[in-house]
Parts: structure tokens; sequence; C-alpha cells
């Protein structure tokens, strides 16, 4: 879900350098919002290895002055290169300077040649040659760019349109956006282009929202406001139409695929046949409940065949590509939730088979010439694939098959099916391959482990500890966190919560309790990782005198689909009701003080933050809601149509969906916070609901953040949080009452 905000998904990738923390702290000292949080200025976080890859199967181990070779039988490190000599051979093509090497890459596994990212331009350096071997120029103003390892060749945008090599592919005027991510993000899509496997052809998003209803937003550095418009489909209204095209470099020639009319549709998923004689993507119906893996020739544009089709009654959620075998060009893998979970299957396209037959809608226009096997089941699901072992043939992949707070690396051979455990059975693992699939760099943390970054055989588990992260809170007064079950709403399925106590806990007194809630899908805030994911603000709260809790409610991320999908046509609803049971179980302990407990959420936590105020005034007494969705039906199309169908569809489910109608039953303290440039959750929410209150006379407070998207950054991210905090200190603490 985008209403997430993109900060909960990116990490900062900085130099540790880079920060001046305070090493002296006592053993009486408390974090402080600067040392919790991003943009504070003793920020503190677990040191890491930045830029850390694989160069074939060798490791390769960037710093600020040097790149170091690690042998991974070994763990031997030798120098390959240092800054300095970059530097040099830079200056000499007037390329200017690498500050640090930690963004450089080595893609060429049998080449002694670096990739070098600078403003204006792809240089390649050979360390043996000593000297740039090839460079490709763009313009400055370039966005979304796109280098093709094995041709040179560089795709990028600059404002609407496509580019290639300095060459205009398209000349489109406003409203129609080439080379871009479409959907609004949705469905895994990232990117706007796809080169071949050569890189000789390059495939495109071609979008035409002219027809879309843009929404005003203004920005107020202007010595006069300036309307800043942005094409934003609302459910139930008109959508953009995609299209996409293939651009040959070599003739300056494009072609579209002939999808027909796109209307209503989302394509998605876009992949190339290893020979690129062919194009494949995932076609959506507007309602998401039926989707359809197509063939396309990628010389003509024409529909080759219909691979694959799945329904479901609520909706089809397709979010990854197909993987073709590197060993069979005549095979992929296909990722599915169809049996309730996201597992691996394995596609033939030239066989048919009774067991894909089956699974096939009546009178549908699939030609029936794919064979499947499912290569993983059970409760639990795949999170990603890494690669393949390409002698083995094997595929390394990460899922939650350990616990569902869980991530954790695994090996399945594709012809038996058998699937191997790869790491050591804890936490939160995140791995990058080696070229051959025979060794993984796998990067964990636990709740008591910051971070550890190892060498791993995936043949014998062997590893090599590259670095294992000094808590970066030693010597302060932290608090204690436990993590445990309690049951949903529905009195049977088993929901994970997250509770933070102060350092200094005294069971025999009673404490304000704040509830942080997300709630919404693609989401998950209690984990297995580091502190088990708690923020720095839970942190900082439980330092100033808060029980801290978070409840993954039903509707949440890596449970399934049926846990994620109770809640469709009815957001808020269900999710609400699990966080009664959350709130409930924190008035049963003695130490919570039943008559201040708060809650506070961002995005889609904004929505819940608000909606339990307002459903259950009796519970919850002060509130802060960021960038809250009030009104579904002004929410976009692609997400919230998904869950909540149209409400042309779906009128009683967005009536109850809809917080402006409960606006008088609000009787606590509540705050929102929205951004001034929001367009994820556009302002309209956050000031419709004022009006609402204002018709209903009451009372909720409001603060507004200039020059902001969907969430707070930089050093305001530390304003944000101390206003949060000021609010819930003059309104729930014990001096507040």
């Amino acid at each position: 879900m985008k209403i997430i905000g993109k900060w909960m998904g990116i990490a900062l990738l900085v130099l540790p350098t880079l920060f001046a923390t305070n090493i002296m702290a006592q053993d009486s000292k408390k974090p402080t919002l600067e040392d919790l949080l991003p943009g504070g200025e003793t920020y503190r976080f677990a040191e890491n290895l930045y830029g850390v890859q694989w160069w074939g199967d060798t490791c390769i181990k960037p710093g600020i002055d040097s790149l170091l070779a690690i042998n991974p039988k070994t763990g031997k490190e030798v120098l390959l290169v240092t800054r300095e000599k970059i530097n040099r051979a830079l200056e000499q093509e007037k390329l200017g300077k690498l500050r640090h090497l930690s963004q450089v890459s080595l893609p060429w596994a049998d080449k002694t040649q670096i990739l070098i990212s600078l403003p204006g331009n792809y240089a390649v350096y050979d360390w043996e040659a000593d000297k740039i071997i090839s460079q490709r120029d763009f313009p400055k103003e370039s966005a979304n760019k796109d280098y093709h390892i094995a041709s040179g060749n560089v795709a990028y945008t600059i404002k609407n349109n496509l580019f290639v090599n300095g060459t205009a592919v398209t000349s489109e005027p406003d409203g129609i956006v080439c080379g871009q991510s479409v959907h609004r993000n949705e469905f895994g899509i990232s990117k706007g282009t796809y080169w071949s496997p050569k890189g000789d052809l390059l495939a495109f998003y071609r979008m035409d929202e002219s027809m879309v209803t843009q929404y005003p937003l203004v920005d107020i550095t202007a010595r006069v406001g300036e309307l800043n418009n942005v094409r934003y489909p609302m459910a139930g209204m008109t959508s953009h139409k995609v299209t996409i095209g293939i651009y040959n470099p070599e003739t300056q020639k494009t072609i579209y695929l002939n999808a027909g009319d796109p209307t209503d549709r989302y394509f998605t998923n876009i992949s190339w046949a290893p020979d690129a004689k062919s194009l494949y993507l995932i076609e959506l119906n507007r309602d998401q409940n039926h989707a359809e893996l197509w063939q396309y020739n990628a010389e003509t544009g024409e529909r080759i065949c219909c691979c694959y089709e799945e329904e479901h009654p609520k909706y089809v959620e397709p979010q990854h590509p197909i993987i073709f075998l590197p060993w069979d060009n005549g095979k992929f893998i296909y990722q599915s939730q169809r049996d309730g979970y996201n597992h691996l299957y394995l596609f033939d396209i030239d066989v048919k088979s009774d067991v894909y037959k089956k699974n096939t809608t009546a009178g549908s226009t699939c030609t029936e010439r794919t064979w499947m096997k499912q290569l993983t089941s059970g409760n639990w699901l795949v999170q990603d694939v890494l690669g393949f072992d390409e002698k083995k043939k094997e595929i390394i992949f990460t899922a939650t098959k350990e616990s569902p707070l869980q991530s954790n690396l695994y090996k399945v051979n594709v012809s038996n099916g058998k699937i191997t455990p790869l790491d050591n059975g804890k936490g939160i693992h995140r791995g990058i391959l080696s070229a051959t699939g025979s060794y993984l760099i796998d990067n964990w943390s636990s709740p008591k482990v910051p971070r550890s970054i190892n060498l791993m055989s995936t043949q014998n588990g062997k590893s090599i500890n590259l670095l294992t992260a000094k808590d970066p809170f030693e010597g302060f007064t932290m608090p204690s966190i436990e993590v445990g079950t309690i049951k949903a709403a529905d009195g049977v399925t088993d929901l994970y919560y997250r509770l933070v106590k102060p350092a200094d806990f005294d069971p025999a007194k009673k404490y304000p309790a704040i509830i942080y809630v997300y709630g919404g899908p693609h989401a998950q805030m209690v984990t297995g990782g580091w502190q088990n994911s708690a923020r720095g603000w839970d942190i900082y709260m439980a330092g100033k005198g808060y029980i801290m809790f978070t409840l993954d409610n039903r509707g949440s991320e890596n449970r399934g689909l049926e846990f994620e999908n109770v809640t469709f046509r009815n957001l808020g609803i269900e999710e609400g009701k699990d966080q009664v049971k959350g709130a409930e179980f924190l008035k049963s302990l003695p130490y919570v003080d039943a008559n201040r407990i708060g809650v506070h959420g961002w995005s889609f936590g904004g929505h819940m933050t608000t909606a339990l105020m307002l459903r259950y005034p009796e519970i919850f007494k002060v509130g802060v809601a960021g960038g809250p969705v009030i009104d579904w039906s002004y929410y976009e199309i692609m997400y919230g149509e998904r869950y909540m169908d149209t409400p042309q569809s779906n009128p009683e489910g967005y009536k109850n969906g809809n917080l402006k109608n409960l606006a008088g039953n609000l009787k606590g303290h509540l705050l929102l916070i929205h951004d001034d440039h929001d367009d994820t959750c556009v302002p309209q929410h956050t000031l419709s609901f004022i009006k609402a209150c204002v018709d209903a006379r009451t009372y909720p407070d409001l603060f507004i953040y200039p020059g902001h998207k969907h969430n707070v950054m930089g050093r305001d991210r530390v304003h944000l949080h101390e206003k949060i905090t000021r609010y819930f200190e003059d309104n729930l603490s014990r001096k507040a009452r």
C-alpha cells in the first residue's frame, strides 16, 4: 500500500562518519529524539557495510578510500583499487571526483571493470588498464536512469518523455507520461523501462492520464502561492490508460503491443523471454479479480498466447514478474497466492496439462499451453526470489517458514521439491546471491542483534563473519521489549503484539499507554528483527514513562491471503475490532491506567487512529492521526478499489468507512497532522473532516507541515515527533489530568 509513506521501506544510506554521535553516554542517560530518529543531529544506527556486493563469486567490500576483494572460502581480503587511483583517471577525463566508493558497482564477473554513476554520466573504469574505457553521457536533469550492463545503452526520462542514448524515443504532450512507473506503483511496479537480456530492445510504459482529474496542491514558498496540479484518479472515477512500447536503439523505431483497448485494465510485471523474441506481462481487469499472463511477439507486438489465468472472488494481486530458469529457457517461475499463501510455481510454456485445465475459467481465452507444478507449499509465504544455483538447479529465496515474525533463507530443488534452510533460523534475513549461486551475503538482525553480515556457502552452510554491529545505544538506559499473542476479534486467529515498558518499570505503578497502529495491507509492525521493529519514538515515549503497544491486526502483511482480505469492502472495521482487543489486553494489565489509553498512527494508521477515537471514545482518550484517510472515495483507484470495490458498487462499505459521518462522536483530544503537498493521501481528507467536526460542534486540533508530501522527512522529522510527544504529554500524562 502506498499510503504507508515511502519512509517505512527506505534505509538511510549514509556513511557513519557523517554523524557526530556522543559516545560518552552515561549509564543513566536516555536516548533523545535526536538520537532515535533519522534526521536527528546525533542519530544512532547500527553499523553497516554500505555497498557490499559480488564480483562474480568474489565479495567486494567498498569503503571510503578503497575497494577490498574478499575470498568467500577463506575470508582473506585483497586490495583491488583505491579511490585516489580512480579519481586520477576520472580527472584525466574531466569527470570530477568520487568522495567515497560505497556507490560504485562491479557488474561484470569476468572483467576488471567498475561502473561509476556520476552526475550526467556513467563511466566504466578498468583498474588493470588504470583508465576510463567508456562513458555514456546524459543530461543532468535526467530522471529514471536505466543503464544496461551488457550493451552500455542507457534509457532516461526528461519531464514526461523517454530518451535512449541521447535520442528522443517519445515526444508526447502534457498529460502523457513515458518511461516511468504507472498504476501509482501498485502491483510491484517500481520503474517504467525494461531492457531485453542483451540490451538491444527496450520495453517501456506509456501512460495517458490526460483524462484523469487534476488535484490542486499549492506551493506556498512562492511570493504568491503557485498551483501544482497532480493527476489523481479517485475510486470510481476515470482512470488513466496504459500501453507498452518496444524501442529498438539500432533502428530507432518503436512498436506498441496490440493488447486491445486499455480502458480500465492494468498491465503489470513485465519480463523478457531469454531470447528476447517475446515479452510477457500480467494483465488485470479493473475489478482486480481476474489476472492473465500473456505472451507477446516482440517484433510485431501481436499476442502469441495466454499462458495462465487466475481468478478470486475478492482480488488477485500479482506482485512479481515471471523468472525463467537459467538452465531451461522453456520453463519459468510464477508467484501466486492461489492456495492462500504466496508460493512458487514451475511452468512449462510448451506442454499442456490436465492440472492446468482444472484451474482455468470456463470460456477463457487462454490457450492452455502451460504445464504447472507447485514448488513450495504450506501455511507460510515466499517473500522474495534471490536467484538460482544453476549447477545444482536450485532456487534461493526468503520466506516466513519459521515464523510469521521472521524472514529466513532457503533453497528449493526444482527437480524434487526438497527445501533446505540456509541460515541460522533466527530473525530477519536479507540476502544477496553471488553470480553462480554458490554464496550469499547474509545481512540479518534479531531482537538482540542490531546487524550481522556474513558470507555464506549455499552448499554447506559455512559462513564467515564480515560485521557484527554493536548496539548503537550501548551505555544508554533503554526500555524492555516483549512480544506475545492475543486472540483477534474472531476469537480464533492469533495476533502478534509488541509491548515496550519503561526501563525503570514498577509493576505497582499505573502507567498511561499509547497504541501505535498501522493496520493496513503490505505492512507488518511486529517482527523478529532488531528490537522487534520498535520505532525510535516508541523507545523515546517508553523513556518518558509510557507503556507502548503495537498489534498487527487482521488485514496486515505476512500472514496469508485470508488473513489480509477479511477486511474486503469494509476497510477499517475488522481492523478496529482487533485493535480494541489489544486495548482490552492493555486494560487487563494491572500496571496500565485504563483511563489513559491513547493511539497514534500515520497514513492507514492515521485512518485507524481517527476511527478508533470516533468509534470507541470510551476507550481511547487521546489520538494523533498523521496523513489520515478519512473518506475512501477520496483515495486512489488501484489501491482503493482492490480492497473496497467502487463507491458505486459498494455504497454501504464506503458509507461505513467515511469518518466524516462519525465526526459528532469525538469526545477525547484528537490532533490531525497533514502535509500540504501530500499527493498520496490528499489534504482534502483532513480538511473535509475538520469541516464535518465544525458542523457537528466537535473540536479536534490541526497541524500542517508545509513543503512535505506523505510524510515528514529530514530535520523536520524530529520536530514532528516532538509535536506528537507534546500532545500526549499535554493530554494523556498524569500531569494533564
